[in-house]
């Protein structure tokens, strides 16, 4: 039974179109995901379907009697009220009563002890936990979400999966938890250039189905493409035993003269990085603690230069204090941070400052450089931009014209763009749509550098890193692997020790340690290694200025061009004496 219906509906800001004629029929025990890049407009088809933002074009209808329960993606709460108080603000006594209960509990698995205390002082986050609180206790027929698992902890998300499988009424979410749709959703709904695309399934079966269709608009693009060919073949032939030609072939031409529907544009993102040397960065005994509370006690660890760590814990239990002291934001009570003379810091922050409103966006990222040396050469700060979906045109807009996602974008390329060669990143999957996450992922597969990351999105953590570490009380437990390999430990039962085995073992004669050293030339080759290199780059950065200053005298070009060959070759040699070095070097460290 269809319970809300929108139908051919149609949205512009300025000159540009949102949606264009999209159509959305949603039955009762329907939980649809909706995805899509930042920008395309997910939050404003949600403020449509609600009721809060009406269409140039279309009409939204609903069965009689429905009622609509909308969580914002920054709702906002009374200061003045408690929080059970915001909850029922704009509930009936009779709602009041019979849910007050139900009210507390989801306050509780939320992560609020206290339900009577003042909202005055909470924080972004704790507001969209009340928020969803207030979304959950009132009775609806359709339940609209925008992005509900930002700021919940993995507790959180996972009562919320299983809350919502079992919620009786529709269910559309905007969110970019990829486990959370594969778990909840049975439809998705994708929204690209304006147009809807449904799928029915999960968040699995949309990969599969969007690869199919793919593939048959790449068949029907090569067909478009041989038949452009021959009628522009046609047209510049003209009629031979006619003197005008067929107008329904010229109509057809004009149709096709745009050529075939351009792909969708891929984010791309190169590795970018600065060179990392042997000595990266060392917590030494960290401590520290708020208001009385110890959230971390005698803390020590080495950060190696190929690391991959995600950390994790409730909300609240000092994850981002954590990360501070590493970056140099926050001084530990005890303890000290070393961090080597080569380390470059790219810090995504969670309390990120926005570009300033005013600002272009081509004038946002050329304050961190012009340009840029990637893996395929060097590229201005413009088209790093185009790579990151922004295209010309709107490089010359204001921030204020982006959405929340694309000034996230914006903020991440401009840490990339600084060529750090150590990221810590903290919830980097807050605000970004799903396309970005992927290129993201992939980016930080062949990052040239270590990457830390504070995330609560277990699909992120599953194909990026390869250590977590869990932050309980004031405790941080190390485990290998992914977020999967560490519910697997973390959750397992404990097994209870087989009398058996207490009985102490034969001690064994343990084998003589073969201890690792440097020769005298390999020492000395260690020490200046890394001048070395930096010489061999600077001259190689020289002769390419000189290639591009010299580029019409042909015999001066071809000694220049001979030369930084010479050179490139050079670099290569030494740069694998130099990992061969390092590696050596850390493991005499780890024998010492």
């Amino acid at each position: 039974m269809i319970v809300l219906s929108a139908e051919k509906i149609g949205k512009s800001f300025s000159e540009k179109p949102l949606l264009r004629d999209v159509s959305l029929y949603l039955n009762r025990d329907d939980k649809v995901g909706v995805i899509g890049v930042n920008g395309t407009g997910k939050s404003t088809f949600l403020n449509i379907l609600s009721g809060k933002e009406v269409p140039d074009a279309g009409k939204i209808t609903k069965i009689h009697g429905a009622t609509i329960s909308y969580l914002e993606q920054n709702p906002t709460v009374d200061a003045n009220l408690s929080l059970i108080q915001n909850v029922f603000k704009d509930s009936d006594e009779k709602t009041k009563q019979i849910k007050e209960y139900e009210a507390k509990s989801i306050l509780t698995k939320l992560g609020f002890a206290d339900v009577d205390v003042s909202a005055e002082e909470l924080s972004g986050g704790e507001k969209k936990r009340v928020a969803i609180a207030c979304a959950l206790v009132n009775p609806c027929d359709v339940l609209i979400l925008d992005e509900p698992t930002n700021h919940l902890d993995n507790q959180m998300v996972l009562w919320l999966e299983n809350y919502l499988k079992c919620y009786s009424g529709a269910v559309v979410m905007v969110t970019h938890d990829r486990y959370f749709l594969d778990r909840v959703a049975n439809r998705i709904v994708e929204i690209d250039n304006g147009a809807i695309y449904a799928y029915g399934g999960n968040y699995s079966r949309f990969l599969e189905l969007k690869a199919q269709r793919e593939e048959m608009d790449a068949a029907t693009q090569r067909k478009n493409r041989s038949l452009f060919r021959k009628e522009l073949e046609w047209m510049r032939r003209g009629a031979r035993a006619r003197g005008t030609k067929s107008k329904s072939r010229v109509e057809r031409f004009e149709n096709l003269s745009d050529g075939p529907a351009a792909p969708n544009k891929k984010l791309k993102m190169d590795s970018v990085s600065t060179r990392l040397g042997r000595k990266t960065i060392e917590a030494i005994s960290l401590s520290k603690s708020f208001g009385g509370r110890r959230l971390v006690n005698n803390f020590s660890y080495i950060i190696m230069r190929d690391a991959r760590v995600g950390i994790i814990g409730d909300n609240g239990c000092g994850k981002s204090t954590l990360m501070k002291m590493f970056v140099g934001a926050l001084r530990p009570d005890a303890g000290e941070v070393v961090r080597g003379d080569t380390v470059k810091i790219g810090y995504l922050s969670q309390e990120w400052d926005a570009p300033p409103e005013h600002m272009r966006v081509i004038d946002y990222i050329k304050e961190a450089g012009g340009e840029i040396a990637t893996n395929d050469g060097t590229i201005s700060a413009s088209k790093m931009l185009e790579k990151f979906l922004f295209p010309p045109d709107l490089q010359w807009n204001p921030v204020s014209k982006l959405s929340g996602g694309e000034k996230r974008r914006l903020y991440l390329l401009k840490i990339l763009m600084e060529a750090p060669n150590v990221l810590f990143l903290d919830e980097p999957t807050n605000d970004l749509d799903i396309e970005t996450l992927t290129i993201l992922e992939d980016y930080l597969e062949s990052f040239n550098g270590a990457v830390v990351a504070i995330s609560h999105d277990r699909y992120f953590l599953d194909k990026v890193v390869d250590t977590i570490f869990e932050l309980r009380g004031d405790e941080l437990r190390q485990y290998s692997g992914g977020y999967s390999d560490y519910l697997g430990v973390a959750t397992a039962p404990e097994e209870e020790p087989d009398s058996k085995l207490l009985a102490k073992p034969e001690k064994a004669r343990a084998p003589r340690p073969v201890k690792l050293r440097f020769t005298f030339a390999e020492g000395r080759e260690f020490e200046v290694i890394d001048g070395e290199l930096e010489a061999l780059e600077e001259k190689l950065t020289f002769i390419k200025g000189e290639i591009e200053r010299n580029a019409s005298d042909y015999e001066k070009l071809a000694a220049l061009l001979a030369e930084k060959e010479q050179l490139e070759v050079d670099l290569s040699g030494k740069m694998e004496r130099w990992v061969y070095l390092n590696e050596l070097a850390e493991k005499i460290e780890a024998n010492q």
